[in-house]
């Protein structure tokens, strides 16, 4: 009898911590994609926008299942969130302005107009139009999955495309 309740009052432990480990992220691109599958074959099953909180509910690699309010739950990549919280309302504390040191440094290090400028006067005999057009591209989600479908890529995890 001792043994049974001690393992039931383990086992309610054990479901304490699960429910305590799910955690809360800010969306911090534009506008994320939650998908059925953990994977970017998986089908878009709700968009939510910047600065949007979301429960993380597990993770697979790289990959987080997550419930947003008034959304399905479903996965988005790591990349897409946060732990910061991101306020949008000017004036909360929680919004952080300005640029920090390391930020400025690695901006630095781009490919900016005046590198590309020198670049162009160095090397007169190279074609940018080619650069320059994948520059000016832009594809919807819709177009990369039907290039996606036509090479008859298929997802790791056999979701649904």
């Amino acid at each position: 009898m001792r043994i049974r309740s001690m393992a039931w009052i383990a086992g309610l432990l054990a479901l304490g911590q699960a429910a305590w480990a799910a955690t809360e992220m800010s969306v911090q691109i534009k506008s994320g994609q939650i998908r059925s599958t953990p994977s970017y074959l998986g089908q878009v099953l709700a968009t939510v926008e910047y600065g949007a909180r979301v429960e993380v509910l597990q993770q697979r690699g790289d990959w987080m299942e997550v419930q947003a309010a008034g959304a399905p739950k479903g996965w988005m990549h790591s990349s897409a969130l946060t732990k910061k919280k991101v306020v949008l309302a000017s004036g909360s504390e929680d919004v952080r302005t300005g640029t920090s040191g390391e930020e400025l440094a690695l901006a630095g290090k781009g490919f900016n107009k005046e590198v590309e400028a020198e670049f162009k006067q160095q090397n007169p005999s190279v074609d940018f139009k080619w650069v320059d057009w994948m520059e000016k591209t832009r594809f919807t989600i819709d177009d990369l999955t039907a290039f996606l479908k036509a090479g008859g890529v298929k997802s790791a995890e056999g979701g649904a495309q």
